[in-house]
């Protein structure tokens, strides 16, 4: 045991035991439920797993953002923003606005490192929990480092073994990282093509070629008003009536709809 501490404390394990001690103390605090779930995932941030955004009721929405990669609440639209990307403000009238709140900004990049991280993606580590890169780093190069320490002795050859350490850690964190990939998947951002197709319920008491606005049900069961029109005059859509979105204005910033009755024939 003796032998295994002294070369654990020698150079160049020594740089890389005390990294591995927190690196153990955090997955045990992990184990232990200390940190929570959400924890996990570094830098995320708190809320990463969210359900796409409550998506508000507040004003009328375009291209809703990747929502809220924060704690904040998970609003686009009107005069909430959480990262939609597009639009021309928050004022109600445009399609969500520059991002006011956390997580993705107007052009849909990230505000924080997570597994998009920049220095992570540069090194192929991409696309996992920052910790789990970082402590598949600090692990593999421990256990280079160690056992290059007990071979070798001598500041010249414990300097190669620093560098040998610190690219097995690479390689070996990349391989490793291809597989858990798959473990966790990117969100993919709410964009306005995810409401065509959908089936809408009007708001207003009317849907005309210059005003009209309806609720629409995203994917994940949050809800979103937004403006829609009609390209010739619809005298049956009313307030409480289905449309059927099937187009988006990016001129106009709206939806088109057309009167549709989801409800199966014979049932009506």
């Amino acid at each position: 045991m003796g032998g295994f501490f002294a070369a654990a404390l020698a150079f160049p394990t020594a740089l890389f035991s005390f990294a591995l001690v927190v690196v153990v103390g955090y997955w045990l605090l992990m184990l232990l439920g200390g940190l929570g779930f959400d924890a996990l995932h570094g830098g995320h941030g708190v809320g990463h797993h969210l359900d796409a955004g409550h998506i508000g009721h507040a004003g009328h929405v375009g291209q809703v953002g990747h929502v809220g990669h924060s704690a904040g609440g998970h609003g686009a639209g009107g005069h909430v923003a959480h990262g939609a990307p597009g639009g021309h403000g928050t004022d109600g009238h445009g399609a969500g606005g520059n991002a006011a709140g956390g997580g993705r900004g107007g052009n849909g990049s990230p505000a924080g490192a997570g597994h998009h991280g920049g220095v992570l993606d540069a090194l192929g580590l991409g696309g996992v929990p920052v910790t789990v890169a970082v402590s598949l780093l600090v692990a593999i190069a421990w256990f280079v480092s160690l056992a290059g320490t007990v071979l070798t002795s001598g500041a010249p050859a414990r300097g190669g073994v620093f560098a040998v350490a610190l690219v097995a850690a690479w390689v070996g964190t990349r391989v490793l990282v291809k597989p858990l990939r798959r473990l966790f998947p990117e969100d993919r951002p709410i964009t306005r093509g995810d409401f065509v197709g959908r089936v809408c319920v009007i708001r207003t008491g009317r849907v005309t070629a210059g005003f009209g606005q309806a609720e629409v049900t995203a994917e994940d069961g949050s809800t979103a008003t937004v403006q829609v029109r009609t390209p010739t005059p619809e005298p049956e859509l009313k307030a409480g009536r289905t449309a059927l979105i099937y187009d988006y204005d990016a001129d106009g910033e709206h939806f088109l709809v057309a009167p549709f009755d989801p409800s199966p024939p014979g049932l009506t």
